[in-house]
């Protein structure tokens, strides 16, 4: 096989038709392997090959550039990781709410393939949202009848409604389930524009101000959630998450269990923070997880939110404070203590050390080392 060739397989709906779309680079052997595939044609809306989208026809792909050339399979298959520790979906709010009259509801077959996939709760309620949002927005519209312009004008709509970044990308992939994981239909919406991701910088607290945002704290358990986002760099989500079992005060680690991509991962435990867990413990008596609401319910993201709120209004700091400015601050003083970039990444949770590397835009020890001009 040469090194470098590739053919990448995608869904296309071609006059209502399923085919297989064969996207590759200009190469005169796959050109020629390709056009001995049965009746296979050229779209020049798509720009590539297909042929009809059947069993026989994927396996003759397989078996015909084995050896010759990879064939990517990414865009073709939904290999997306079943989150085995998933919480049982709970959809009460979709049955107990009150629907206005001539509201078009998210097809059931859609609540089922969430469930099927064992998605978050969270992110169930936003897909079932946004879907339904769209829907209703084309009322008369046969579901299958929607198309590449319909989306894109919906899309339009929402920019110009002023909506983020954030949820206009939600919005997208929850039409995109709808169509490629429940329907099964051809992926026909890849090519549907999002929003440019802003390469915004985080925003990072000083050390002293996140001790001072420490002490205005109102009471140990609110304390003690303050700390832990800090000292461990958990996201807000996998402090709620947090059993008692997960912390290992032996080695001085917190065990993060299934955290965002599913991956499982340990961080720091703070020894001033520990002391703090066990005189919480005796005052709270928490019996499954760590932060516990009321009746030993899950503490929700919502207060845990407000908790930081409250405490950095108290303690005077000039900008509004959420949890994940408590996790970039931990990175950050980090990298600037010294630790190698590549621990914060396995602390911090992240995939790639891209990611990562967005600390060292806010690390201040390099600043320090540079001369201004204007005082040379």
């Amino acid at each position: 096989m040469k090194e470098g060739r590739s053919i990448t397989l995608k869904h296309l709906l071609i006059k209502d038709k399923k085919q297989i779309g064969l996207q590759f680079f200009s190469d005169k052997i796959i050109e020629a392997m390709v056009r001995e595939l049965p009746d296979v044609k050229w779209s020049k809306e798509f720009s590539m090959a297909y042929v009809v989208n059947t069993k026989a026809n994927l396996d003759l792909v397989f078996e015909k550039f084995k050896g010759v050339a990879w064939v990517n399979t990414h865009y073709f298959f939904d290999n997306k990781p079943i989150n085995e520790e998933a919480e049982p979906m709970d959809i009460t709010w979709f049955r107990n709410r009150a629907i206005p009259r001539n509201y078009r509801l998210c097809p059931t077959p859609y609540l089922d393939k969430l469930e099927i996939k064992k998605y978050a709760n969270n992110t169930v309620k936003s897909y079932v949202m946004a879907f339904e949002y769209f829907i209703n927005y084309y009322p008369d519209k046969a579901l299958n009848s929607i198309n590449e312009n319909d989306v894109r004008d919906y899309i339009l709509n929402l920019v110009q409604k002023g909506k983020s970044d954030s949820y206009i990308n939600m919005a997208i992939n929850s039409i995109k389930f709808y169509y490629e994981s429940v329907l099964g239909m051809p992926n026909r919406f890849y090519k549907i524009d999002r929003p440019r991701k802003a390469k915004k910088l985080p925003q990072v607290l000083s050390k002293e101000a996140v001790l001072k945002i420490i002490a205005n704290t109102n009471n140990l358990k609110h304390k003690c959630i303050v700390s832990l986002l800090y000292s461990s760099g958990m996201r807000r989500s996998e402090l709620l998450n947090l059993k008692i079992s997960d912390i290992d005060s032996t080695r001085m680690l917190i065990r993060v269990n299934a955290a965002k991509g599913k991956k499982d991962r340990f961080t720091l435990l703070s020894h001033n923070v520990l002391e703090d867990l066990r005189e919480y413990y005796k005052q709270w008596h928490p019996k499954t997880y760590l932060i516990e609401g009321l009746y030993g319910q899950q503490y929700s993201a919502q207060s845990i939110g407000q908790v930081v709120a409250n405490a950095a209004k108290k303690a005077k700091i000039p900008i509004k404070v959420s949890p994940h400015m408590l996790r970039h601050s931990f990175a950050t003083h980090l990298l600037e203590d010294g630790v190698d970039l590549r621990q914060i990444q396995v602390l911090l949770g992240h995939s790639s050390t891209k990611t990562t590397e967005i600390y060292t835009h806010v690390a201040t020890k390099a600043f320090k080392t540079i001369k201004n001009p204007l005082d040379d």
